[in-house]
């Protein structure tokens, strides 16, 4: 086979998380519907076998973007896409219960500078452009609580590595967990892979950011005597 041909074939990666919940409810299944419309094209391997770099420029009109990995059942990322409409931002989660709830946030905020891809982040770091990002928001990763399984956290060079090349030079990223470990980790890992930690006293990592929107992740630690912490790293 020629490298070409080589350089062609899907990456084969595990993924361990969960792509579908309860069933869908008939109005969940409806807002899927308006997936067409916001779905990012260029990330499958059928429609861009070639790995080309995706055209963000085109996509949201050259506005800064930014992205939201994992973004649960959609809550914070339509109230950025609100509170910024200035950017555009690209949502990853491959949870179809938690696509459908943010294409009904959607819908009901009426919000456009959005576009989501319903699947696997790596994937989507594969065909990002170099530099392109301008934010990024990790808020309440799966914390994988099992040493064992600490590997399959974001927080590893699997992930960072590809982030740091699709982040701009200064830009951000926000890191909100309830897992003292996590953070443990996060502040190891994260600064060798590019990342100056930005906290100068605790209020810093304790207290939230000031356009920050609670998300249903962030109420349950609350109820279950949780403490959220707030990291915020800058892309050296």
């Amino acid at each position: 086979m020629s490298g070409d041909g080589a350089a062609r074939r899907p990456v084969t990666r595990n993924f361990y998380g969960r792509r579908h919940g309860k069933q869908l409810r008939p109005a969940q299944r409806a807002y899927l519907e308006d997936l067409e419309t916001f779905a990012l094209r260029g990330v499958d391997w059928d429609a861009n076998p070639d790995r080309r770099p995706l055209d963000l420029g085109a996509l949201f009109g050259g506005r800064p973007v930014w992205l939201e990995v994992g973004f649960g059942g959609g809550e914070h990322m339509v109230h950025q896409a609100a509170g910024t409409p200035g950017v555009g931002i690209i949502g990853c989660e491959p949870f179809i219960n938690g696509v459908a709830m943010l294409m009904g946030k959607i819908r009901a905020a009426g919000v456009e500078n959005l576009a989501v891809h319903p699947g696997d982040v790596r994937d989507l770091f594969d065909v990002l452009p170099a530099a392109s990002l301008d934010r990024v928001f990790l808020l309440y990763p799966d914390p994988w609580p099992k040493k064992k399984h600490h590997r399959r956290r974001f927080v590893t060079p699997e992930y960072l590595v590809p982030l740091a090349r699709v982040m701009k030079p200064g830009a951000v990223l926000r890191v909100a967990t309830d897992i003292p470990d996590y953070v443990r980790q996060a502040l190891e890992q994260v600064p060798r892979h590019g990342f100056d930690w930005l906290a100068e006293r605790p209020a810093d990592w304790r207290e939230p950011w000031d356009d920050w929107m609670s998300t249903r992740y962030e109420q349950k630690a609350l109820r279950e005597g949780r403490v959220p912490h707030y990291l915020t790293f800058r892309r050296r």
